[in-house]
């Protein structure tokens, strides 16, 4: 079992607070984070972005694993995940993550490029652990 830990500290009322967040890492050292950067265009990060950040890495891991079991080796996959979060009756959800992917991989066709990349659209964890619709755009790319 591997165990990793993020971490945020919150400062103040909702409106007129702030906050850091960090990982154990540092690959983040208390970024800045609050209502602003959440749902306005503030500074700082937030955590829908982060999700998006996870979601985008796992899925391009799991993908070159899936692509290297069946015989191929990626050049480059690029993918970027746009999380939504909508207001809903008590309070605010994250309703969809939509996967960007762009992938440049010698001698593969369409369909079987579309078949892992779908494949590993629902295998990665952090598609796992999302549970909310999960949707994405893969184009092979030259």
């Amino acid at each position: 079992m591997t165990t990793k830990t993020g971490s945020a500290v919150w400062k103040g009322g909702f409106k007129d607070g702030s906050g850091t967040i960090s990982t154990e890492t540092g690959a983040l050292n208390n970024a800045p984070y609050g209502v602003a950067s959440r749902f306005e265009s503030g500074q700082g990060t937030n955590p829908e972005e982060l999700i998006g950040a996870a979601h985008a890495s796992c899925f391009s891991m799991a993908f070159s694993l899936m692509l290297g079991e069946a015989g191929f080796t990626p050049d480059e996959i690029r993918t970027s995940a746009k999380i939504t979060l909508d207001k809903v009756a008590d309070g605010f959800a994250v309703t969809s993550s939509h996967l960007t992917v762009e992938a440049r991989i010698p001698n593969i066709d369409e369909a079987r490029f579309s078949e892992i990349a779908n494949q590993a659209k629902a295998g990665c964890p952090i598609s796992k652990l999302l549970n909310t619709k999960i949707t994405m755009d893969a184009r092979l790319t030259t």
